[in-house]
C-alpha cells in the first residue's frame, strides 16, 4: 500500500498543514519551529518507513512517528495527537502480528 493511501498518513499530513497555518503569525520562533517540526515529523516518518524494504524498518519509523506525536501532544493539539497515536499503535500491532505469522 502506498503511504499516500493510508488514512493515518493523510490525517497526520493534514494536522501538519493545520499547524503551519495556526502558527504562521507566531512571534515565538523557537516554539513555532519546535511545533511545526514535530508535526511534520509524524507523516514524514510514516512515509519514510513505508518506503523501507522490511516490515521491521517500517515499524521502527512508525515508532518514531509515535514519539513525534507525543512530543507534539506535550506542546499542543492534545485530542488529535491522542487519536493519531492510537492509530499508530494499532498499525504497529498489525505489522507485529504479520511478522509473527511469517516467522
Amino acid at each position: 500500500m502506498k503511504f499516500e493511501d493510508m488514512e493515518i498518513w493523510k490525517r497526520s499530513a493534514r494536522l501538519s498543514a493545520e499547524l503551519y497555518k495556526a502558527f504562521s503569525d507566531c512571534k515565538d520562533f523557537g516554539f513555532k519551529d519546535q511545533i511545526t517540526r514535530s508535526g511534520l515529523s509524524i507523516p514524514s516518518n510514516i512515509a519514510e518507513g513505508s518506503e523501507r524494504s522490511s516490515k521491521k524498518d517500517f515499524m521502527r519509523f512508525l515508532q518514531y512517528a509515535k514519539g513525534s506525536c507525543g512530543e507534539l501532544r506535550t506542546q499542543t493539539w492534545i485530542n488529535e495527537t491522542r487519536e493519531i497515536s492510537a492509530m499508530l499503535v494499532g498499525f504497529i500491532h498489525s505489522i507485529e502480528k504479520q511478522l509473527n505469522t511469517e516467522g
